[in-house]
């Protein structure tokens, strides 16, 4: 699950008031060809190349880039999805490229229900934004509290997309800090930010993207 740059090409899909966000997104991922290039998200590569190697946590998955990457780089990762159809792709990806269940683990699941045993030096959220019904920060300080003390929080986030049909679900760094209300006594903020990039759409049109990046430490 998520928002990505390819809702540009939903209008017309059912509102979020009539549909079920489970069904919203296996209907996305029922298309032939993949959503997402398949690349882990540059931010991510940034921040996870610098830290140590442990386990990691990927909310909203999708076809699980970002989870293969790590994995390749010696995580153990995981990634949650609240679509079968974008778990069983990602599964298959894995597969592809001869990872095992220890290194890229998936699971479909809703993520207003997390339910894992584990401990995580970073939980990462890259675009976890929905058109649809979600308590995003309900699921995100939830997620929180699996992470190991000295273990990381990252979010990146879409925040300004032009001409984009689903607006009200762009997030700024301080709205993400203030909705996120995590303790300061718990936590520190070492990021809290805007980064703009040159984002080329399917058709060839190119537009001017700024994203939120947030990123915590557990204390």
């Amino acid at each position: 699950m998520r928002l990505g740059v390819m809702a540009h090409h939903d209008r017309g899909e059912h509102s979020p008031e009539i549909i079920d966000p489970t069904q919203y997104w296996d209907d996305r991922y029922t298309r032939p060809d993949n959503i997402w290039t398949g690349h882990v998200n540059k931010v991510l590569a940034e921040v996870a190349g610098q830290l140590p190697v442990g386990r990691a946590l990927d909310l909203g998955c999708g076809e699980g880039g970002d989870v293969i990457w790590l994995a390749k780089q010696g995580w153990q990762a995981t990634g949650i999805d609240i679509s079968t159809n974008a778990i069983a792709r990602a599964r298959k990806a894995a597969e592809n490229e001869g990872l095992a269940e220890n290194q890229a683990r998936f699971i479909a699941g809703d993520l207003s229900e997390l339910a894992l045993a584990d401990e995580f030096s970073l939980v990462s959220a890259s675009f976890f934004q929905s058109p649809v019904a979600l308590d995003r920060f309900r699921i995100l300080r939830q997620a929180s509290q699996l992470i190991a003390p000295g273990g990381y929080l990252l979010l990146t986030s879409h925040a300004i997309m032009p001409h984009h049909p689903h607006t009200e679900t762009m997030v700024t760094p301080k709205e993400e800090v203030a909705g996120l209300a995590l303790d300061p006594d718990a936590w520190r903020l070492q990021t809290a930010e805007l980064r703009t990039r040159t984002h080329t759409f399917r058709n060839g049109d190119t537009a001017e993207l700024s994203d939120s990046v947030v990123l915590y430490q557990r204390l």
